[in-house]
């Protein structure tokens, strides 16, 4: 009787392992931008309603004051840093800023020999 074992490849192995894991990044990647679009959409409905309460009930105090804007200040400085934790690496370092640096250090190594 014959045995039906397909041989091993590591190089197959490897690949599933890697698209794996690639995929478990994008994952995560799209759980943390659904997570800032989130607090984001939440920011907006409860300052604007917030600001709509303010306003009704006002009693003659000033709109434009500090008090009134506090909330929207130091959560919007909040949504900022999220803001920058999803999106800013990627913003700041992403795949286009890294290939100048690369062009530009080759340029200069370029210039050196020549």
């Amino acid at each position: 009787m014959k045995n039906n074992i397909e041989p091993y490849s590591s190089r197959d192995t490897e690949r599933n392992y890697e698209r794996e894991e690639a995929y478990l990044r994008a994952k995560k990647r799209v759980k943390k931008i659904v997570g800032f679009y989130w607090h984001l959409a939440s920011y907006v409905v409860i300052n604007a309603f917030i600001l709509y309460m303010i306003s009704q009930n006002l009693n003659g105090t000033k709109f434009w004051s500090f008090n009134v804007f506090s909330t929207i200040i130091f959560w919007g400085i909040g949504l900022f840093f999220h803001f920058m934790g999803v999106f800013g690496p990627n913003l700041i370092f992403g795949k286009a800023w890294q290939e100048r640096k690369i062009e530009k250090y080759m340029e200069e190594e370029n210039k050196k020999w020549e």
